[in-house]
């Protein structure tokens, strides 16, 4: 083993010996280099005064070289925030002001410590960090039967590890924190377990209310408790989209100091909050009372940065720091946030005005997010989804044999009455055929 990551293993293990443990076999061989090129390039930037033949750019004129072709339209910005490569950590400022953002909007972490937020390449790179950092080939992943597809692939297929789902509703279409405790002490002999909280939800577009919040906090905490190392992911990829009473914070911040046992991880982004889908701008954030912990936790998160991507692009993250800076910008979110509570809203009117009747679906909760996914009662989602789209030229998602997932996002608000009338309209073909 390297010794930079030795020293990185032996500061998490006095900050926390249960951290350690929940660490994979990479995440505690990987390091980030001090003495490799990157380094060295740093040290001649700051000393090297008349030439710095270190960095693997071209410049011409004392900026990088670039291409009018590109930079006239790009003119707004400067070239030495567009064309060099930013640091893996990402662009320093950009990490201070989204931290401050974490901050303000999640009160539950006053007092807590946390990391600084490295910048991953979106929130799928992050979840991927998560996962070859602390995922070891039969490492139980534990998440709702309702859930992005996406998860399999990250922590099932790439890691190897097994997949422990539960439902994600009650009877009574409340969170199912008693599905998630039974989930968590059944890993009691393997002493580990990784939880994936994601509200609000894909596919649903649920998040739970305050007291689900609460249980949910206290099923993660019986766990530890009971003696197994928990590592929670909050992801918060639709963070901000809450429309009716729920939680308005990430978990991150009552998980956070929670119990020595529990590690808990933010993976957000401009991505899905900012409306920036394909900016890739998303971060990753941990919590734990030890500092020195959380700094060789961020330099393992640089060593699987530097190993993959080596440093995510520097003009989108230009582009999202200028925007979270803009005395404009609160104002337009919110204006983008109505839009969308407003389609929202107008689906839950249609869809609980009668008009459809109760015997053909019924829908899960939603509160939040982008979606929203109806029960079938009469025929199946995959069939369902295949003559919508070849006989009205509709697009939907069809999850099992019941379940059709409608994005909302991306219908304006006076569509929607027409979109569900066509669905309607596909259900009863079906039933006739």
């Amino acid at each position: 083993m390297n010794p930079l990551a030795g020293q990185l293993n032996e500061s998490i293990k006095a900050g926390n010996e249960h951290v350690y443990d929940m660490l994979s076999t990479l995440g505690k061989e990987i390091y980030f280099p001090k003495e490799g090129i990157l380094s060295q390039s740093a040290e001649a930037g700051a000393h090297a005064k008349k030439y710095n033949a270190t960095i693997g750019i071209a410049t011409e004129g004392g900026v990088p070289m670039h291409l009018g072709v590109i930079q006239d339209k790009l003119s707004a910005y400067s070239p030495k925030d567009l064309y060099s490569y930013a640091p893996p950590a990402g662009k320093p400022e950009l990490r201070t002001v989204w931290r401050e953002k974490m901050l303000r909007e999640n009160k539950s972490l006053e007092g807590k410590t946390i990391s600084n937020p490295v910048v991953t390449n979106a929130l799928t790179h992050g979840l991927s960090i998560v996962a070859d950092l602390f995922a070891e080939p039969g490492d139980a992943i534990i998440y709702p039967d309702k859930n992005w597809e996406n998860y399999e692939l990250t922590f099932g297929i790439r890691r190897h590890g097994d997949t422990v789902n539960y439902p994600l509703f009650t009877e009574e279409m409340t969170f199912n924190s008693a599905g998630l405790e039974d989930a968590l002490l059944a890993q009691k002999e393997r002493g580990k377990a990784i939880v994936l909280l994601n509200f609000p939800n894909n596919p649903t577009g649920y998040t739970p209310g305050i007291k689900e919040g609460d249980e949910i906090v206290a099923a993660i905490l019986r766990a530890a408790e009971e003696g197994i190392n928990v590592v929670v992911v909050s992801d918060d990829a639709y963070f901000g989209l809450f429309f009716e009473d729920s939680l308005k914070e990430s978990l991150f911040g009552k998980l956070a100091h929670l119990h020595p046992r529990v590690l808990p991880i933010k993976i957000d982004g401009a991505t899905k909050e900012e409306f920036v889908w394909g900016f890739r701008v998303g971060f990753i954030t941990y919590a734990s009372e030890d500092k020195d912990l959380l700094a060789a936790l961020e330099q393992k998160t640089l060593g699987i940065i530097r190993a993959t991507i080596s440093s995510g692009a520097h003009p989108s993250q230009t582009f999202v720091l200028d925007a979270l800076k803009s005395p404009q910008f609160e104002e337009q979110k919110e204006e983008k946030f109505q839009i969308m509570k407003g389609r929202a809203n107008k689906v839950k009117a249609l869809l609980d005005s009668g008009k459809y009747g109760d015997d053909v679906w019924t829908y899960y909760p939603f509160n939040s997010g982008y979606f929203m996914c109806l029960k079938l009662h009469t025929v199946s989602a995959e069939a369902l989804r295949l003559h919508l789209i070849h006989n009205y030229g509709l697009g939907t998602i069809a999850l099992g044999e019941t379940d059709l997932r409608i994005a909302f996002s991306c219908i304006e608000e006076e569509q929607l009455e027409d979109l569900f009338d066509l669905v309607y309209a596909g259900v009863r073909d079906l039933e006739k055929a």
